[in-house]
């Protein structure tokens, strides 16, 4: 099965530490099912400054196919970091050549050859998400911390697999997540920080726990987690296998500074 990860890539700058790691969504994705062994390729668009530099240099450290990731004259998106514990604190965005991220027909026809497609909440893609659907490509797409917004509802009928993120299991994730699954998704999956995650399938929930671990840095488990998620749906795992996977993959992030 060929994946590929649509939207976002940025460099963490964490500047009271000296310290720059490029990610975003797509990025992170892309590297943990890349490591993971699945066949997969990442559309977005980077700077030609240093940090663009940077961006490629990590990238083609792994098996990605980056045939349709694109580097455009200017700044390369930059996210402004600190860090409150062993939590990461976003500062300020710097969109930079992302704002002019848009997808053309050769794109389009690139990212529905592939049998899965992951992109968010901040992929700028969302006017394509029908697309990828209609095209018979299963989405899975990342909603983030995103519940209340209200483009959400006109998005879900064209996810098949929709991760949020929450603090808790409490009845008001609970309702939210039969609801988000009325809408359109076969399975709905929420992370739950340290009470671990769960899925609803229309019929049941499924809880799974964290793996416990000395934690250095949250930044990129909820990726890592959707990378581990794919890698179970791959491999023709049950959904509660799946969250272990998920779990698994992120316990190994979040014991490194980088999201990856």
């Amino acid at each position: 099965m060929r994946v590929v990860t649509v939207g976002d890539n940025c460099i963490d700058d964490y500047e009271e530490l000296g310290i720059t790691c490029p990610t975003g969504n797509s990025v992170d994705v892309a590297i943990h099912l890349s490591r993971l062994g699945v066949p997969v390729s990442l559309v977005s668009m980077t700077g030609d400054d240093e940090h663009g530099e940077q961006m490629l240099t990590l990238l083609k450290k792994h098996d990605i196919d980056l045939s349709f990731f694109y580097q455009k004259k200017g700044s390369t998106a930059i996210t402004k970091m600190a860090l409150k514990g062993n939590e990461r604190v976003h500062v300020k965005y710097f969109e930079g050549v992302l704002k002019d991220l848009t997808l053309g027909e050769e794109d389009i026809e690139f990212i529905t050859e592939h049998d899965l497609v992951h992109t968010s909440f901040w992929g700028k893609v969302n006017d394509q998400v029908p697309i990828f659907k209609k095209a018979g490509v299963p989405v899975v797409y990342d909603f983030s911390v995103k519940l209340e917004n209200e483009e959400i509802k006109s998005i879900l009928p064209n996810v098949d697999y929709a991760f949020f993120s929450y603090h808790q299991r409490d009845s008001y994730i609970e309702e939210y997540t039969k609801w988000a699954k009325e809408h359109g998704p076969k399975v709905v999956i929420v992370t739950l920080g340290e009470e671990g995650s769960i899925a609803y399938d229309g019929e049941h929930f499924y809880q799974q726990g964290i793996v416990s671990v000395p934690v250095v840095n949250t930044v990129g488990a909820g990726d890592s987690f959707i990378a581990g998620y794919i890698y179970g749906m791959v491999n023709q795992k049950t959904i509660q296998e799946c969250l272990a996977l998920g779990a698994k993959v992120a316990s190994e992030v979040v014991q490194v500074f980088a999201p990856y």
